[in-house]
């Protein structure tokens, strides 16, 4: 048997997979084994809890338990650091509560505030230089820890009671679908729901669309008198929360 054969045999045993590891590595499944195996789950199994600490509570420690050792089944570790291994957690959430569409987002929504507190640095504009932007040329860069969650329920409210140790409400789903801007001020990251009219704004800004710009494509949806306002009113949060990195 090739050494290639050998390791495959022995990450399947590893896995909980069917091999015969005996044949596979010249001995039998004794206690040494048997450590290597279970290490090799529990600590898998920790670094999920440690990333998707709210989805945890939510789900308790058994279906939780359940969850991570069908995912860790399905997707080993493949990087060089185990920060990275979240990644895909909530699409395994999502495939195995298809009726409670309140897990995977609050999956995902743990997960974005972990990439947050990992993602790179950037100071939040300063409200001072505002009077000396040409508005008609400005374009909005926001920090790059910023994300966009598109939600159904109200999870970040349910996200929010476990982080405060209040009475958790139960699922309930959004009048009409939502979003949840993910982002990080200094060392702490935050999340806002946010209606589906702020997320298109967000998105457009974000993708080079001059502010001018976007108060036109405002006023074909609000009326130009609205649309002034409305415009004004996003600019305003996203200084208020830090969610702006430059203008210019």
């Amino acid at each position: 048997m090739s050494l290639r054969d050998r390791q495959r045999a022995f990450i399947d045993h590893l896995l909980g997979e069917p091999s015969d590891i005996a044949a596979a590595i010249g001995g039998d499944d004794g206690p040494g084994l048997a450590v290597y195996r279970h290490a090799y789950g529990a600590q898998l199994v920790d670094c999920l809890k440690d990333s998707f600490e709210r989805l945890w509570a939510w789900l308790g420690d058994e279906a939780f338990d359940q969850a991570a050792r069908h995912h860790i089944a399905r997707h080993p570790p493949h990087g060089w650091t185990l920060g990275d291994y979240g990644v895909g957690f909530a699409d395994t959430i999502a495939a195995l509560y298809p009726e409670d569409r309140e897990v995977a987002e609050i999956a995902a929504l743990d997960w974005a505030l972990r990439r947050a507190f990992d993602g790179p640095d950037a100071a939040p504009f300063d409200p001072a230089r505002l009077t000396s932007v040409d508005w008609e040329a400005a374009a909005i860069t926001f920090v790059p820890t910023l994300a966009l969650l598109p939600v159904a329920t109200n999870c970040g409210a349910i996200w929010n009671a476990i982080a405060a140790g209040t009475a958790v409400p139960g699922a309930q789903m959004l009048p009409a679908p939502g979003w949840v801007r993910v982002w990080r001020v200094g060392l702490q990251p935050h999340f806002a729901t946010i209606e589906q009219a702020e997320q298109e704004a967000m998105h457009l800004a974000a993708a080079g669309l001059s502010f001018a710009h976007l108060c036109d494509r405002l006023a074909q949806q609000h009326g130009l008198a609205s649309a002034v306002d409305v415009a004004g009113a996003y600019l305003a949060a996203w200084l208020r929360d830090g969610l702006i990195a430059d203008i210019g």
